[in-house]
């Protein structure tokens, strides 16, 4: 069975208890059963992993394109909270392992929050972007790489 990894960077690890209102009351471990439950029923094995560090995070996703490279994996549905507004390192990583599809994933809709929230390095290097649809953004990107994987 091919794979699919969530990634979730800084803060994610607060799901449930962060700003409700903006987040949702999904704790990190209820979206991580979501998830595994979405991948299984398209046929996925899905692996998570959270971290607030930004290496762990760039570790994974280069691991994660060995893993794609040798077949095993389909993609990577990556929110990489903070990390998003700041980060070229991540940039770099996931266009280091390009082919790789990455999909972006936001909980909320940044583009309607604080002006600092507007940019991306992430986007750019990314397969595509999910936004604004609060947790349900995960099945959407885990959906439409499935897709990806199926149509290769």
């Amino acid at each position: 069975m091919k794979t699919l990894l969530i990634l979730n960077g800084p803060n994610l690890n607060l799901l449930g208890t962060r700003e409700p209102a903006v987040y949702g009351a999904t704790t990190l471990a209820d979206l991580q059963a979501r998830c595994e439950a979405d991948g299984q029923r398209l046929g996925l094995a899905v692996e998570c992993f959270q971290s607030n560090h930004e290496g762990a995070l760039i570790d994974q996703i280069h691991e994660a394109g060995r893993r794609f490279a040798t077949g095993e994996l389909v993609g990577v549905v990556f929110n990489p909270g903070a990390f998003t507004h700041t980060s070229v390192a991540l940039f770099d990583a996931i266009q280091g392992v390009k082919p790789l599809p990455v999909i972006e994933v936001h909980i909320s809709n940044v583009h309607a929050r604080e002006p600092f929230r507007h940019h991306s390095y992430v986007s750019p290097a990314a397969a595509g972007i999910v936004v604004g649809f609060g947790i349900d953004g995960y099945r959407l990107a885990i959906e439409g790489l499935a897709c990806q994987a199926a149509a290769a």
